[in-house]
Protein backbone atom coordinates (compact mmCIF):
# COMPACT_ATOMS: atom_id res chain seq x y z
CA UNK A 1 0.00 0.00 0.00
CA UNK A 2 1.02 3.36 -0.51
CA UNK A 3 2.44 5.54 2.07
CA UNK A 4 0.85 9.12 1.54
CA UNK A 5 -0.51 9.60 5.38
CA UNK A 6 -0.65 13.21 4.82
CA UNK A 7 -3.94 12.93 2.84
CA UNK A 8 -7.18 11.61 2.88
CA UNK A 9 -7.10 8.45 1.18
CA UNK A 10 -10.96 8.03 2.30
CA UNK A 11 -12.43 10.68 0.88
CA UNK A 12 -15.50 10.66 -0.88
CA UNK A 13 -17.53 14.06 -3.40
CA UNK A 14 -20.03 14.82 -1.51
CA UNK A 15 -22.61 15.63 -4.52
CA UNK A 16 -24.04 18.15 -3.00
CA UNK A 17 -27.89 19.96 -3.14
CA UNK A 18 -26.51 23.69 -5.07
CA UNK A 19 -24.29 21.30 -7.55
CA UNK A 20 -27.34 19.39 -8.42
CA UNK A 21 -29.56 22.09 -8.50
CA UNK A 22 -26.99 23.67 -11.18
CA UNK A 23 -26.86 20.43 -13.76
CA UNK A 24 -31.06 20.41 -12.69
CA UNK A 25 -31.26 24.21 -13.63
CA UNK A 26 -29.52 23.55 -17.31
CA UNK A 27 -30.77 20.60 -17.81
CA UNK A 28 -34.47 22.61 -17.51
CA UNK A 29 -33.19 25.47 -19.22
CA UNK A 30 -32.47 22.85 -22.11
CA UNK A 31 -35.74 21.07 -21.70
CA UNK A 32 -37.37 24.52 -22.28
CA UNK A 33 -35.24 25.35 -25.15
CA UNK A 34 -36.08 22.29 -27.07
CA UNK A 35 -39.85 22.61 -26.21
CA UNK A 36 -39.73 26.05 -28.04
CA UNK A 37 -38.00 24.80 -30.67
CA UNK A 38 -40.27 21.90 -31.41
CA UNK A 39 -43.21 24.25 -31.07
CA UNK A 40 -41.12 26.64 -33.56
CA UNK A 41 -40.77 23.86 -36.42
CA UNK A 42 -43.88 21.58 -35.58
CA UNK A 43 -45.82 25.01 -35.86
CA UNK A 44 -43.70 27.41 -38.07
CA UNK A 45 -44.79 25.66 -41.40
CA UNK A 46 -41.37 23.81 -41.69
CA UNK A 47 -42.93 21.36 -43.89
CA UNK A 48 -43.14 21.78 -47.39
CA UNK A 49 -39.32 21.54 -48.78
CA UNK A 50 -39.31 18.22 -50.58
CA UNK A 51 -36.50 15.32 -49.79
CA UNK A 52 -35.76 12.69 -52.65
CA UNK A 53 -38.43 10.62 -53.52
CA UNK A 54 -41.12 12.89 -52.82
CA UNK A 55 -41.35 13.21 -49.19
CA UNK A 56 -41.93 16.32 -47.55
CA UNK A 57 -39.74 17.36 -44.45
CA UNK A 58 -41.42 16.77 -41.36
CA UNK A 59 -39.86 18.30 -38.10
CA UNK A 60 -39.67 15.22 -36.85
CA UNK A 61 -36.72 14.13 -38.77
CA UNK A 62 -34.71 17.04 -37.67
CA UNK A 63 -35.72 16.28 -34.03
CA UNK A 64 -34.34 12.88 -34.45
CA UNK A 65 -31.18 14.12 -36.15
CA UNK A 66 -30.06 15.68 -32.64
CA UNK A 67 -30.79 12.56 -30.63
CA UNK A 68 -28.70 11.15 -33.24
CA UNK A 69 -26.17 13.54 -32.65
CA UNK A 70 -26.13 13.75 -29.15
CA UNK A 71 -26.43 9.66 -28.61
CA UNK A 72 -23.07 9.33 -30.97
CA UNK A 73 -21.70 12.53 -29.25
CA UNK A 74 -22.07 11.33 -24.85
CA UNK A 75 -21.03 7.72 -26.23
CA UNK A 76 -17.80 9.08 -27.28
CA UNK A 77 -17.06 11.28 -24.36
CA UNK A 78 -18.24 7.77 -22.15
CA UNK A 79 -16.15 5.49 -23.55
CA UNK A 80 -13.40 7.93 -24.03
CA UNK A 81 -13.49 7.98 -20.45
CA UNK A 82 -13.00 4.49 -19.93
CA UNK A 83 -10.33 3.90 -22.93
CA UNK A 84 -7.97 6.50 -21.08
CA UNK A 85 -8.26 4.49 -18.01
CA UNK A 86 -7.22 1.29 -19.88
CA UNK A 87 -4.70 3.70 -21.13
CA UNK A 88 -2.88 4.61 -17.80
CA UNK A 89 -2.79 0.71 -17.19
CA UNK A 90 -1.11 -0.60 -20.20
CA UNK A 91 0.88 2.31 -20.28
CA UNK A 92 1.99 1.87 -16.51
CA UNK A 93 1.47 5.61 -15.99
CA UNK A 94 2.02 6.62 -12.51
CA UNK A 95 1.22 10.25 -12.86
CA UNK A 96 -2.61 9.78 -13.33
CA UNK A 97 -3.47 7.32 -10.30
CA UNK A 98 -5.54 10.60 -8.62
CA UNK A 99 -7.49 10.84 -11.52
CA UNK A 100 -8.68 7.43 -12.64
CA UNK A 101 -11.92 7.63 -10.62
CA UNK A 102 -12.30 10.84 -12.99
CA UNK A 103 -11.94 8.68 -15.83
CA UNK A 104 -13.55 5.59 -15.27
CA UNK A 105 -16.77 7.37 -14.03
CA UNK A 106 -17.77 8.69 -17.32
CA UNK A 107 -18.65 4.89 -18.44
CA UNK A 108 -21.58 4.85 -16.13
CA UNK A 109 -23.84 6.87 -18.82
CA UNK A 110 -22.86 3.41 -21.33
CA UNK A 111 -25.92 1.55 -20.24
CA UNK A 112 -27.92 4.68 -20.30
CA UNK A 113 -26.43 5.31 -24.16
CA UNK A 114 -27.29 1.60 -25.28
CA UNK A 115 -30.69 2.30 -24.83
CA UNK A 116 -30.91 5.39 -26.22
CA UNK A 117 -28.81 4.64 -29.51
CA UNK A 118 -31.20 1.30 -29.84
CA UNK A 119 -34.33 3.07 -29.41
CA UNK A 120 -33.43 5.69 -31.44
CA UNK A 121 -32.54 3.73 -33.99
CA UNK A 122 -35.76 1.36 -33.90
CA UNK A 123 -38.06 4.92 -33.88
CA UNK A 124 -36.17 6.92 -36.59
CA UNK A 125 -34.30 4.72 -39.08
CA UNK A 126 -36.33 5.67 -42.19
CA UNK A 127 -35.16 9.04 -41.31
CA UNK A 128 -31.57 9.06 -40.69
CA UNK A 129 -30.11 6.38 -42.85
CA UNK A 130 -31.13 6.40 -46.72
CA UNK A 131 -30.18 2.53 -46.72
CA UNK A 132 -32.62 2.22 -44.71
CA UNK A 133 -35.10 2.07 -47.30
CA UNK A 134 -36.31 -1.30 -49.38
CA UNK A 135 -36.71 0.46 -52.31
CA UNK A 136 -33.49 1.31 -53.03
CA UNK A 137 -32.11 -2.44 -53.29
CA UNK A 138 -35.15 -3.28 -55.81
CA UNK A 139 -33.87 -3.46 -59.98
CA UNK A 140 -37.33 -2.96 -60.56
CA UNK A 141 -37.63 0.31 -58.81
CA UNK A 142 -36.78 3.60 -60.22
CA UNK A 143 -35.39 4.72 -57.30
CA UNK A 144 -33.17 1.63 -57.31
CA UNK A 145 -29.62 2.55 -56.01
CA UNK A 146 -26.87 0.59 -57.31
CA UNK A 147 -24.13 1.97 -55.05
CA UNK A 148 -25.97 1.35 -52.32
CA UNK A 149 -27.24 -2.25 -53.05
CA UNK A 150 -23.63 -3.47 -53.63
CA UNK A 151 -22.94 -2.21 -49.51
CA UNK A 152 -26.59 -3.42 -48.38
CA UNK A 153 -24.90 -7.20 -46.86
CA UNK A 154 -22.83 -4.98 -44.57
CA UNK A 155 -26.14 -4.08 -43.18
CA UNK A 156 -28.92 -6.68 -43.63
CA UNK A 157 -26.51 -9.86 -43.47
CA UNK A 158 -27.82 -12.80 -43.51
CA UNK A 159 -31.37 -11.57 -44.18
CA UNK A 160 -32.44 -10.20 -47.33
CA UNK A 161 -31.01 -6.51 -48.65
CA UNK A 162 -33.82 -4.16 -47.36
CA UNK A 163 -35.99 -6.03 -45.16
CA UNK A 164 -33.97 -5.79 -41.35
CA UNK A 165 -30.94 -4.83 -40.75
CA UNK A 166 -29.64 -7.62 -38.26
CA UNK A 167 -26.30 -7.35 -39.23
CA UNK A 168 -26.13 -3.40 -38.10
CA UNK A 169 -28.51 -4.38 -35.02
CA UNK A 170 -26.06 -7.14 -33.85
CA UNK A 171 -23.00 -4.99 -34.50
CA UNK A 172 -24.30 -2.30 -31.95
CA UNK A 173 -25.20 -4.93 -29.37
CA UNK A 174 -22.06 -6.80 -29.55
CA UNK A 175 -20.24 -3.15 -29.32
CA UNK A 176 -22.54 -1.78 -26.27
CA UNK A 177 -22.68 -5.34 -24.73
CA UNK A 178 -18.78 -5.22 -24.30
CA UNK A 179 -17.72 -1.85 -23.69
CA UNK A 180 -20.57 -2.05 -20.61
CA UNK A 181 -18.79 -5.39 -20.07
CA UNK A 182 -14.80 -3.76 -19.76
CA UNK A 183 -16.57 -0.59 -17.92
CA UNK A 184 -17.78 -2.67 -15.05
CA UNK A 185 -14.60 -5.58 -15.36
CA UNK A 186 -12.55 -2.75 -14.61
CA UNK A 187 -13.91 -0.40 -12.18
CA UNK A 188 -14.92 -3.46 -10.34
CA UNK A 189 -11.52 -4.24 -10.11
CA UNK A 190 -10.48 -1.08 -9.03
CA UNK A 191 -13.05 -1.03 -6.43
CA UNK A 192 -11.64 -4.11 -5.12
CA UNK A 193 -7.89 -3.22 -4.58
CA UNK A 194 -9.15 -0.18 -2.28
CA UNK A 195 -10.78 -3.44 0.08
CA UNK A 196 -8.05 -5.90 -0.03
CA UNK A 197 -4.82 -4.05 -1.49
CA UNK A 198 -1.84 -5.73 -3.19
CA UNK A 199 -0.23 -5.55 -6.37
CA UNK A 200 -2.02 -8.69 -7.99
CA UNK A 201 -5.00 -6.20 -8.40
CA UNK A 202 -2.84 -4.09 -10.61
CA UNK A 203 -1.67 -6.68 -13.31
CA UNK A 204 -5.05 -8.09 -13.99
CA UNK A 205 -6.72 -4.34 -14.60
CA UNK A 206 -3.30 -4.24 -17.18
CA UNK A 207 -4.29 -7.71 -18.71
CA UNK A 208 -8.07 -6.32 -19.16
CA UNK A 209 -7.20 -2.94 -20.01
CA UNK A 210 -4.65 -4.41 -22.89
CA UNK A 211 -7.74 -6.67 -23.94
CA UNK A 212 -10.14 -4.10 -24.29
CA UNK A 213 -8.09 -1.76 -26.10
CA UNK A 214 -7.35 -4.17 -28.94
CA UNK A 215 -11.39 -3.87 -28.61
CA UNK A 216 -11.77 -0.76 -28.73
CA UNK A 217 -9.22 -0.21 -31.26
CA UNK A 218 -11.66 -2.14 -34.19
CA UNK A 219 -15.28 -1.58 -32.20
CA UNK A 220 -14.51 2.67 -32.21
CA UNK A 221 -13.80 2.57 -36.03
CA UNK A 222 -16.71 0.38 -37.35
CA UNK A 223 -19.29 2.28 -35.31
CA UNK A 224 -18.07 5.28 -36.68
CA UNK A 225 -18.30 3.52 -40.26
CA UNK A 226 -21.87 2.58 -38.97
CA UNK A 227 -23.25 4.97 -36.47
CA UNK A 228 -22.32 8.63 -38.96
CA UNK A 229 -20.55 7.30 -42.08
CA UNK A 230 -23.23 5.17 -43.48
CA UNK A 231 -25.12 8.44 -42.76
CA UNK A 232 -23.90 9.67 -46.69
CA UNK A 233 -23.96 6.12 -47.54
CA UNK A 234 -22.64 6.47 -51.23
CA UNK A 235 -19.51 8.45 -49.55
CA UNK A 236 -16.50 6.90 -48.53
CA UNK A 237 -12.83 7.75 -46.18
CA UNK A 238 -10.30 5.73 -45.24
CA UNK A 239 -9.43 8.22 -42.55
CA UNK A 240 -13.31 8.11 -40.85
CA UNK A 241 -12.48 5.68 -38.39
CA UNK A 242 -9.38 7.99 -36.96
CA UNK A 243 -11.34 11.33 -37.58
CA UNK A 244 -14.45 10.21 -35.16
CA UNK A 245 -11.99 8.88 -32.43
CA UNK A 246 -9.65 12.14 -32.76
CA UNK A 247 -13.02 14.03 -31.99
CA UNK A 248 -14.65 11.68 -29.12
CA UNK A 249 -10.84 11.65 -27.63
CA UNK A 250 -10.39 15.21 -27.47
CA UNK A 251 -14.13 16.21 -26.18
CA UNK A 252 -13.71 13.37 -23.41
CA UNK A 253 -9.96 14.43 -22.45
CA UNK A 254 -11.53 18.05 -21.86
CA UNK A 255 -14.67 16.89 -19.85
CA UNK A 256 -12.01 14.98 -17.98
CA UNK A 257 -9.76 18.04 -17.11
CA UNK A 258 -13.01 20.20 -16.36
CA UNK A 259 -14.28 17.47 -13.80
CA UNK A 260 -10.55 17.41 -11.79
CA UNK A 261 -10.69 21.35 -11.66
CA UNK A 262 -14.35 21.21 -10.71
CA UNK A 263 -13.62 18.80 -8.18
CA UNK A 264 -10.22 20.88 -7.01
CA UNK A 265 -12.39 24.02 -6.53
CA UNK A 266 -14.49 22.16 -4.41
CA UNK A 267 -11.41 21.59 -2.00
CA UNK A 268 -11.07 17.63 -3.27
CA UNK A 269 -8.44 15.62 -5.20
CA UNK A 270 -6.24 17.46 -2.50
CA UNK A 271 -2.82 15.29 -3.93
CA UNK A 272 -3.29 16.67 -7.53
CA UNK A 273 -1.53 19.75 -8.18
CA UNK A 274 -0.33 22.05 -11.47
CA UNK A 275 1.32 19.78 -12.49
CA UNK A 276 -1.49 17.11 -12.96
CA UNK A 277 -3.78 20.16 -14.69
CA UNK A 278 -0.62 20.85 -16.36
CA UNK A 279 -0.44 17.43 -18.39
CA UNK A 280 -4.03 17.67 -18.98
CA UNK A 281 -3.46 20.22 -20.53
CA UNK A 282 -0.60 18.85 -22.87
CA UNK A 283 -3.31 15.91 -23.95
CA UNK A 284 -6.04 18.43 -24.68
CA UNK A 285 -3.45 20.81 -26.68
CA UNK A 286 -1.22 17.67 -28.37
CA UNK A 287 -5.04 15.88 -29.53
CA UNK A 288 -6.35 19.11 -30.31
CA UNK A 289 -3.18 19.58 -33.23
CA UNK A 290 -4.15 15.51 -33.82
CA UNK A 291 -7.70 16.23 -35.29
CA UNK A 292 -6.81 19.19 -37.36
CA UNK A 293 -3.87 16.76 -38.65
CA UNK A 294 -6.66 14.08 -39.38
CA UNK A 295 -9.26 17.07 -40.52
CA UNK A 296 -6.51 18.39 -42.67
CA UNK A 297 -5.22 14.91 -44.16
CA UNK A 298 -9.11 14.13 -45.19
CA UNK A 299 -9.99 17.45 -46.38
CA UNK A 300 -6.47 17.81 -48.42
CA UNK A 301 -6.43 14.23 -49.68
CA UNK A 302 -10.59 14.61 -51.22
CA UNK A 303 -9.46 18.07 -52.20
CA UNK A 304 -6.22 17.57 -54.45
CA UNK A 305 -7.55 14.30 -56.06
CA UNK A 306 -10.92 16.29 -56.90
CA UNK A 307 -13.01 13.00 -57.53
CA UNK A 308 -16.77 13.90 -57.12
CA UNK A 309 -17.75 10.71 -55.60
CA UNK A 310 -15.56 11.91 -52.65
CA UNK A 311 -15.43 15.94 -52.63
CA UNK A 312 -19.34 15.62 -53.02
CA UNK A 313 -19.42 15.69 -49.27
CA UNK A 314 -17.65 18.78 -48.61
CA UNK A 315 -19.16 20.86 -51.00
CA UNK A 316 -22.56 19.81 -49.73
CA UNK A 317 -20.85 21.65 -46.66
CA UNK A 318 -18.97 24.38 -48.28
CA UNK A 319 -21.54 25.38 -50.40
CA UNK A 320 -24.33 25.38 -48.32
CA UNK A 321 -25.39 29.27 -46.63
CA UNK A 322 -26.80 26.81 -43.38
CA UNK A 323 -23.30 24.93 -42.79
CA UNK A 324 -20.88 26.27 -44.73
CA UNK A 325 -19.93 29.14 -41.95
CA UNK A 326 -19.92 26.13 -39.28
CA UNK A 327 -16.87 24.25 -40.94
CA UNK A 328 -15.05 27.72 -39.86
CA UNK A 329 -16.46 27.72 -36.48
CA UNK A 330 -15.71 24.04 -35.85
CA UNK A 331 -11.68 24.83 -36.73
CA UNK A 332 -11.78 27.92 -35.15
CA UNK A 333 -12.69 26.47 -31.67
CA UNK A 334 -11.64 23.10 -32.26
CA UNK A 335 -7.77 24.17 -33.41
CA UNK A 336 -7.23 27.69 -33.64
CA UNK A 337 -8.70 28.44 -29.84
CA UNK A 338 -7.18 25.48 -28.07
CA UNK A 339 -3.43 26.28 -30.17
CA UNK A 340 -3.13 30.23 -29.92
CA UNK A 341 -3.96 29.59 -26.43
CA UNK A 342 -2.57 26.60 -24.31
CA UNK A 343 0.59 26.97 -26.39
CA UNK A 344 2.49 28.52 -23.58
CA UNK A 345 3.28 26.43 -20.32
CA UNK A 346 1.37 28.73 -18.05
CA UNK A 347 -1.56 28.84 -19.92
CA UNK A 348 -1.50 24.89 -19.21
CA UNK A 349 -1.44 25.65 -15.31
CA UNK A 350 -3.86 27.89 -14.86
CA UNK A 351 -7.15 26.79 -14.49
CA UNK A 352 -9.24 29.62 -15.75
CA UNK A 353 -7.71 28.98 -19.25
CA UNK A 354 -8.26 25.51 -18.85
CA UNK A 355 -12.08 25.92 -18.09
CA UNK A 356 -12.98 28.34 -20.96
CA UNK A 357 -10.86 26.31 -23.64
CA UNK A 358 -12.10 23.02 -22.28
CA UNK A 359 -15.66 24.05 -22.16
CA UNK A 360 -15.41 25.38 -26.02
CA UNK A 361 -13.78 22.50 -27.07
CA UNK A 362 -16.84 20.28 -25.90
CA UNK A 363 -19.16 22.21 -27.61
CA UNK A 364 -16.54 22.81 -30.73
CA UNK A 365 -16.55 19.24 -31.05
CA UNK A 366 -20.09 18.88 -30.66
CA UNK A 367 -20.30 20.80 -33.86
CA UNK A 368 -17.75 18.83 -35.63
CA UNK A 369 -20.56 15.82 -35.04
CA UNK A 370 -23.83 18.21 -35.92
CA UNK A 371 -21.41 18.77 -39.27
CA UNK A 372 -21.10 15.12 -39.76
CA UNK A 373 -25.15 14.41 -39.17
CA UNK A 374 -27.29 16.74 -40.12
CA UNK A 375 -26.75 17.62 -43.87
CA UNK A 376 -26.74 13.95 -44.88
CA UNK A 377 -29.90 13.60 -42.50
CA UNK A 378 -31.96 16.71 -43.38
CA UNK A 379 -29.60 18.86 -45.92
CA UNK A 380 -31.12 22.02 -46.06
CA UNK A 381 -33.72 21.71 -43.41
CA UNK A 382 -31.00 21.23 -40.58
CA UNK A 383 -29.60 24.56 -38.90
CA UNK A 384 -28.38 25.41 -35.34
CA UNK A 385 -31.30 26.57 -33.38
CA UNK A 386 -32.82 26.55 -30.09
CA UNK A 387 -34.26 22.62 -30.66
CA UNK A 388 -30.29 21.72 -31.36
CA UNK A 389 -28.73 23.96 -28.44
CA UNK A 390 -31.59 22.02 -26.17
CA UNK A 391 -30.65 18.93 -26.99
CA UNK A 392 -26.92 19.78 -25.95
CA UNK A 393 -27.92 21.04 -22.90
CA UNK A 394 -30.24 18.04 -21.43
CA UNK A 395 -27.75 15.59 -22.62
CA UNK A 396 -24.96 17.35 -21.21
CA UNK A 397 -26.59 17.84 -17.92
CA UNK A 398 -28.29 14.11 -18.22
CA UNK A 399 -24.26 13.02 -18.62
CA UNK A 400 -23.00 15.27 -15.81
CA UNK A 401 -25.68 13.76 -13.18
CA UNK A 402 -25.08 10.29 -14.35
CA UNK A 403 -21.16 10.76 -14.29
CA UNK A 404 -20.84 13.05 -10.81
CA UNK A 405 -23.96 10.86 -8.79
CA UNK A 406 -21.66 7.28 -9.34
CA UNK A 407 -18.63 8.94 -8.66
CA UNK A 408 -19.79 10.15 -5.27
CA UNK A 409 -20.46 6.34 -4.58
CA UNK A 410 -16.96 5.49 -3.47
CA UNK A 411 -13.08 6.80 -2.69
CA UNK A 412 -12.27 9.16 -5.50
CA UNK A 413 -9.14 7.86 -5.35
CA UNK A 414 -7.58 4.03 -5.96
CA UNK A 415 -5.89 4.25 -2.41
CA UNK A 416 -3.89 0.75 -2.72
CA UNK A 417 -3.20 1.79 -6.07
CA UNK A 418 0.61 0.47 -6.02
CA UNK A 419 1.71 3.75 -8.28
CA UNK A 420 -0.11 6.13 -6.13
CA UNK A 421 2.65 7.60 -3.84
CA UNK A 422 4.40 8.64 -7.48
CA UNK A 423 1.50 10.42 -8.72
CA UNK A 424 1.60 12.62 -5.08
CA UNK A 425 4.95 13.35 -6.32
CA UNK A 426 4.14 14.31 -9.83
CA UNK A 427 6.25 17.07 -11.22
CA UNK A 428 6.92 18.12 -14.49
Amino acid sequence: MAQASNYNLDQKFDFTAPVKKVIFFLGGLGAVLLLIGIIAAAFGGHHGAGEEGGHAFHWTKRLYANLWINNVYFTGIAIIGVFFFAIQYAAQAGWSTALLRIMISFGNWLPIAAVLMLATFFIANHDLFHWTHSYIFDINDPQYDRIIDGKGNFFYWPMEKGSFPIFYIVRMVLFFGFWIFFFNKLKNLSLEEDINGGTSYWYTIRKWSAIFLVFFAVSSSVSAWDWVLSIDTHWFSTLFGWYVFASWFVAGLSAITLVTIFLKDQGYLEMVNQNHIHDLGKFVFAFSIFWTYIWFSQFLLIYYANIPEESVYFIERLSSDVYGPYIFVNIVLNFVLPFLVLMTRDAKRHNIFLKLVCTLIIFGHWVDFFLMVQPGTLGHNGGLGLMEVGMLLVYGAAFAFVALSNLSKKNLVPKNHPMLEESYHHHI
